[in-house]
């Protein structure tokens, strides 16, 4: 089965010769050559807002040839933890195999995954980190997880499942989170409630990311996936959280009133 693009042309270009010119230039800046790590979180909103953020993250990367990507499941409509084990996605790039071998391991790891193409068919927050993948990986396998309103022990079963799957490969596995950060708010809250969030994300606390997001009303949508992959990265060993890059969309439309915060993480 191949799933086709949902938002090419919209949230990044449909033609192929562009969509490798732009996310060339966001990943042309970068600190030290790349080094591996454990775990990312990056942003999904159109290229033009957050490509930056997510290309500062991808650049900073040693990308291996094995993927899990957790995002959220921002329609109604499909599993709360919808996972997909076969088949491949498409984009301008070319097509994406899924980790058939690697799905299944999950699935047996973590019997509240299920099976469901519905949560995936108009989701947009994995399918734009493929580009970023397919140009700086080459030939890679993923699998793609949506969450739903998930609870804080079932977000943690997930991503004490995830680390086992990925301790166990023969392999490494990077697990890559897909959130964006406070939404339409004005610049200078969103900044403030960004802040909380992303000290708690930087301190790999992730029950106090999932705290502090219900307290102080932080409109963060991916903030299960980010919960499970701290979980699962801190099982995996990991110490240390960097914030490699924040902004807002102000920042490249000048609007402040209403914004959307984004944010870049590397967890090794």
């Amino acid at each position: 089965m191949i799933r086709p693009p949902a938002v090419a042309g919209r949230f990044y270009p449909a033609e192929r010769a562009l969509l490798e010119q732009q996310i060339d230039s966001f990943l042309e800046s970068t600190e030290g050559p790349p080094r591996p790590a454990v775990a990312c979180l990056v942003p999904h909103a159109g290229y033009i807002y957050s490509g930056h953020v997510a290309g500062s993250v991808y650049a900073r990367l040693e990308l291996p040839a094995r993927f899990i990507l957790l995002g959220p499941r921002h329609y109604p409509s499909g599993a709360q933890m919808a996972i997909l084990s076969e088949g491949a996605w498409r984009s301008p790039l070319g097509d994406a195999q899924i980790d058939a071998a690697l799905a299944d391991e999950l699935r047996s790891a973590c019997p509240l995954l299920r099976e469901d193409s519905v949560a995936h068919q108009s989701e947009h927050a994995l399918e734009v980190q493929l580009p970023f993948l397919q140009r700086r990986a080459g030939d890679f396998r993923f699998v793609p997880i949506a969450l739903g309103n998930a609870r804080y022990d079932e977000l943690e079963t997930l991503g004490r499942a995830v680390a086992r799957v990925v301790a166990a490969a023969p392999e490494p596995v990077l697990i890559v989170a897909s959130s964006d950060m406070n939404h339409y708010e004005s610049d200078a809250i969103t900044r403030v409630k960004d802040r909380k969030g992303l000290d708690r994300i930087v301190a790999l606390d992730a029950q106090g990311l999932f705290d502090v997001v219900q307290r102080e009303k932080i409109s963060m949508c991916g903030v299960g996936p980010a919960v499970s992959v701290i979980i699962a990265a801190r099982e995996l060993g990991a110490t240390q959280s960097e914030l490699v890059r924040y902004a807002t969309s102000g920042d490249v439309n000048g609007e402040r009133e209403e914004v959307v915060g984004y944010a870049g993480v590397v967890i090794r």
